[in-house]
Parts: C-alpha cells; structure tokens; sequence
C-alpha cells in the first residue's frame, strides 16, 4: 500500500515539474517571438493562399475594361488619356523593361501609386527606413510578346500585360530610398520587406481593389487593378 502510494507520489512530481517547466518554454518562447519581431510584422499565412488568382481571373478583368492589344509603344503613345505612362517616382521604381513600355490604364496607375505610397507608410509606422516598390513588368505590346514566346516557350500569348491593367512587383528586389543628407540608413533585409509588401497587397486586395497571384518562379506579384475600385 505504502509503495503504491509513493508511486503515484513520484507521478504526480514529475507532472508538476513537466508542467511547469512546459509553461516556461512556451513564456520564453512567446517573449522571444516578440524580442524578434519588434517592428510588429505579421505577413500572411501562405503567400500562395494569400494570392491565388490565376491568369484566367486577372485576364477575364482586364479584357473587360483594359485597352484593345496593341502593336508596338508608338501605337500607345498616340492613345491620349486612355493610357498614362508611368515613371521613376518617390512611391516607386521602375525595372529595365526588356519585354514591356511603361504605361498603364489610369485605373491601374492609381493602385500602383497606392501600393507605393501604402508601402512606405507601412515601413514607416513599424520603424523601419524607407524602400521603393520596384516594377518589374507593365503593358506588353505584341511585339513584345513575339519576343518573349520566342525567348520563354512557357510565356503565354493570351496575357493580362496586354490591356493596360496588369504590373508585376518583385518581391526579392526593393530599392533603398537615400536620405537627402547622406547619412547612411540601416538596410532592411528582403524578407522583411517582401512581409511588409504582402501585408499591404492583401489588404487592397480584400478591399476588392486588386486580383494578385504569387509568382515563385519569376519573384513577383502579378496584379490586375479591378475595374470597380472600392
């Protein structure tokens, strides 16, 4: 009877140190995700999960209100207000464009100039020094995708690029915005960033002003401005 006893005794001490020192782990744990997250940085969940939609959404919207495919960007050029060309700004920097002419529909521009401009606010309100988007891809002419079939076979003929409603952001790339005094800023690593990026995307997407899709292989966000800005 006694050494039952003193059995379950000695049961009942080992669950007491196994809870408590449980608990301790999960408290140094908890304080150690918040030393290493200071800035108040949560992302999303699953970038995929976050931003699902394929090219038949975005190439559906952009068909529905975009521009008509053009030949080439003499032809853009001529199209007026239809069509606004965008530029090196303090909310965003533009890639060398290979296979691409920087215009977007007005539409389009605007939500570019929000995610740049969500973006550093972004940076900003968590403590962080200040970084441009930077704009990999714009509005691709057919001689632009000529180009690109013949370069990348799994490139697609049938392309959002090609209505004026459609930009990709890379996301392992960003362009460090230089204080007018020279003094050296402390650099922001680019997964902090790309975190910072997806935060700002999922929000404008929720707000239904946006489709995006993440792209592994090519290291951006492909977005599709929606005609029905909320």
């Amino acid at each position: 009877m006694l050494k039952n006893k003193n059995f379950w005794l000695g049961i009942v001490i080992i669950l007491s140190f196994a809870v408590f020192f449980l608990g301790k782990c999960s408290c140094e744990k908890d304080m150690s995700m918040v030393m290493n997250n200071p800035h108040n940085i949560k992302g999303v969940i699953s970038y995929k999960r976050s931003f699902p939609d394929l090219n038949d959404i975005q190439l559906s919207e952009a068909q529905a209100y975009g521009i008509r495919p053009i030949q080439s960007e003499a032809q853009a050029r001529k199209m007026g207000d239809r069509l606004v060309e965008i530029k090196n700004c303090d909310k965003y920097q533009i890639d060398d464009l290979t296979h691409s002419i920087p215009f977007l529909v007005p539409t389009a521009a605007n939500l570019l100039d929000s995610i740049g401009t969500n973006f550093l606010d972004s940076l900003h309100s968590k403590g962080l020094n200040p970084y441009n988007i930077l704009v990999t891809s714009v509005l691709r002419t057919q001689e632009n995708l000529k180009k690109l079939v013949k370069r990348n076979g799994n490139a697609k003929e049938a392309s959002a690029h090609s209505y004026g409603t459609t930009f990709d952001v890379s996301y392992n790339r960003f362009m460090q915005v230089l204080d007018p005094d020279g003094r050296p800023y402390q650099e922001v690593n680019d997964d902090t960033l790309k975190l910072v990026l997806s935060e700002v995307l999922r929000d404008l997407r929720e707000n239904q002003r946006c489709y995006v899709k993440y792209e592994l292989k090519q290291g951006c966000f492909h977005i599709t401005a929606r005609r029905n800005q909320q």
